[in-house]
């Protein structure tokens, strides 16, 4: 255990020095002795955590993996709080997509026992011109990318309420101005409406949705409005993190 202590305030004194450091430094910093620092310099250096350069230590790649992670790990959490902090203040479930690599992709989900998500019965990613998330996402591409997805992925009815065939979405997408959300009505799951707000940071496409029971239906307006206020407050704080 004293070594690994050793060790990771060498790692901590190594990141302070964004143009490197000599070990006689280091070892002065974290109060080690010269040969101890040595000694775990290099075995550092072996396991990749730090490199040598010209007689000074950086952090290797090993080290620099670490520290991505723990960012996109904390970048995440920024975005399930968000979503359990929605959820439980308008009382419905929150989802949160994107559409990256040519894919439809919902990569949280915020619901509890008494507001449950929709089920996936149907994958997302296949039926995304039948659901609020899918059809917000599609607005926001442009017209290439567009018929190009429903090339992959043709318009199927899957309820009685589906759009019927790939014309009429089209038509439909691009009556839809560029941040209005999208409100579905059981298009793709009966019994369920959900309405999808879109995000668009650069040229990343991308959405944060809600769904209710359909005899709810009257409470989608007012969640949907809440949550865009939500959104808006919030914004400046999440533009990086929702970049997951």
């Amino acid at each position: 255990m004293g070594s690994v202590q050793r060790a990771m305030r060498l790692l901590e004194s190594v990141a302070e020095h964004e143009h490197g450091a000599p070990a006689k430094q280091l070892a002065r910093e974290t109060g080690l002795a010269l040969p101890t620092a040595y000694h775990l310099l290099r075995t550092l250096v072996y396991e990749g955590y730090l490199r040598r350069d010209k007689g000074l230590f950086f952090l290797g790649e090993a080290a620099e993996r670490l520290s991505s992670s723990g960012a996109e790990q904390k970048r995440r959490s920024t975005v399930v709080e968000a979503l359990a902090h929605w959820r439980d203040l308008i009382g419905v479930p929150v989802y949160y997509a994107q559409y990256r690599n040519g894919e439809i992709e919902v990569l949280c989900v915020s619901d509890s026992p008494g507001n449950p998500a929709v089920e996936e019965w149907a994958d997302f990613r296949e039926t995304g011109h039948a659901h609020a998330i899918g059809q917000c996402l599609l607005a926001q591409l442009d017209d290439e990318a567009r018929r190009d997805h429903l090339d992959r992925y043709p318009v199927q009815s899957i309820t009685p309420y589906t759009v019927r065939d790939g014309h009429s979405l089209l038509r439909r997408l691009e009556r839809t101005a560029r941040m209005e959300p999208v409100i579905e009505r059981q298009e793709y799951a009966l019994g369920t409406v959900c309405a999808a707000i879109p995000i668009t940071l650069g040229n990343a496409a991308a959405t944060m949705a809600i769904s209710l029971p359909a005899h709810q239906a009257d409470r989608l307006p007012a969640a949907t409005q809440q949550l865009q206020e939500e959104i808006g407050r919030l914004m400046g704080s999440l533009a990086i993190s929702i970049s997951i």
